[in-house]
């Protein structure tokens, strides 16, 4: 790696990038390959490819259990696994959900006919305001849709209490918050349900995959025959239903990824460490942090970029780029301002003031088993060249 002492050094200024290959946000953890490889052989000598097989049904089991949760109904993908919690609580009309996620939370409401209703976020936390979600509601509301980001709960109490207090479904998009708590209990035990994503790209992941977790008997059951047809028994069919269904090899890849769980979220603990360290003291540059109380799985490093900061988020992006570092801009920028949403509610922007404020300051850096601190100080390197370059020619 190059050392970089001026901005003479930074690629996007036309010298050499500092690394060959490209660093990425969300590169795969990935576990033991001869643990994985024994699960393909009883693939293979049991010829039980989907359809309800032993792994998993093992998997459900090692899910819900992790979570302390009654049951784990995995899908073939996150956004499966949310089209069908949708549906299974009864949502249609209005739900209300932030701008300020993945645009698979919103689609998931939008490809079945319901409305997304966009309510803004508390800058603080990145996640739902709820007396904006108050302001929102109206007579077609039904339900709404909590989103916990980083690992981060969404304010779950809240939420609740107006969910009760309006009769609403509340479930909760948990895409990046598997292995994590919340007052002492893990993600997964509020709402109605919450819904998981075992991406390739999350720090545990199925090769691709996702789940629905809910002590609610009833519910389980119903979305066990929603991502299977409706299928409760041979030739009987008992409900209108899907193909979601997880197949026998993403559930052993999530069952070798589940031992090694431990061993990744170390590792991006001790990234998000090196993070702090590195990225101290460079004006208007802050890592968003986790509560020590709480478990975390340090999935994403995610610095803030304030207004006052010399050098603009984007400029930032762009040098880390030039170097093969893939930063990247979440949740940029914004749901309400992409289609259809940008279309169909033209105006949304002026309610939600700190959905826009945070799109436009929020970069992820890399991390993962991948990365390491002498990797990191030469992130952080480029970000305070930048910043230190931007604030010379400020002067």
């Amino acid at each position: 790696m190059k050392p970089i002492r001026t901005s003479a050094d930074l690629a996007i200024n036309g010298a050499a990038p500092a690394f060959d290959e490209l660093l990425h946000v969300g590169r795969p953890n990935i576990g033991d390959k001869q643990a994985f490889l024994a699960y393909v052989d009883q693939i293979f000598e049991r010829r039980w490819l989907s359809n309800d097989g032993p792994l998993l049904q093992e998997f459900e089991a090692r899910v819900a259990a992790h979570l302390g949760v009654r049951h784990c109904v995995a899908m073939c993908n996150g956004t499966i696994a949310l089209e069908i919690a949708i549906r299974a609580t009864g949502m249609e009309g209005e739900v209300i959900v932030p701008s300020y996620t993945f645009v698979a939370t919103a689609h998931a409401l939008q490809w079945q006919g319901i409305t997304p209703v966009f309510a803004d976020i508390d800058p603080a936390t990145h996640t739902l305001d709820p007396e904006a979600v108050r302001s929102m509601i109206t007579p077609r509301t039904t339900g709404i849709i909590g989103v916990h980001l980083w690992g981060r709960a969404a304010p779950v109490e809240a939420l609740q209490a107006l969910a009760d207090e309006y009769d609403l479904r509340l479930l909760y998009d948990s895409a990046h918050a598997f292995s994590c708590s919340h007052g002492g209990r893990m993600i997964g035990n509020f709402g109605d349900c919450e819904v998981l994503s075992f991406h390739a790209t999350k720090f545990f992941n199925s090769f691709e995959g996702g789940a629905v977790v809910t002590n609610d008997d009833e519910l389980a059951n119903r979305m066990r025959l929603m991502r299977n047809f409706g299928f409760s028994g041979l030739d009987q069919v008992s409900h209108p239903g899907t193909n979601g269904k997880m197949i026998e090899i993403a559930a052993a890849m999530g069952l070798v990824n589940l031992d090694a769980i431990d061993r990744v979220i170390d590792a991006n603990r001790a990234n998000h460490d090196a993070y702090r360290a590195a990225l101290a003291g460079i004006p208007g540059v802050k890592l968003i942090d986790y509560d020590p109380d709480e478990r975390n799985n340090y999935q994403y490093v995610i610095a803030e970029v304030a207004p006052e900061c010399a050098a603009t988020r984007d400029a930032i992006v762009d040098a880390l780029r030039a170097e093969h570092i893939m930063a990247r801009r979440y949740f940029w920028p914004g749901c309400h301002r992409m289609e259809p949403y940008r279309s169909l509610f033209p105006h949304a922007g002026l309610v939600l003031p700190a959905t826009e404020r945070v799109a436009a300051s929020v970069m992820v850096l890399p991390t993962g088993e991948t990365m390491d601190a002498e990797r990191i100080a030469t992130v952080a390197q480029v970000i305070r060249t930048v910043v230190g370059s931007a604030a010379g020619h400020h002067a």
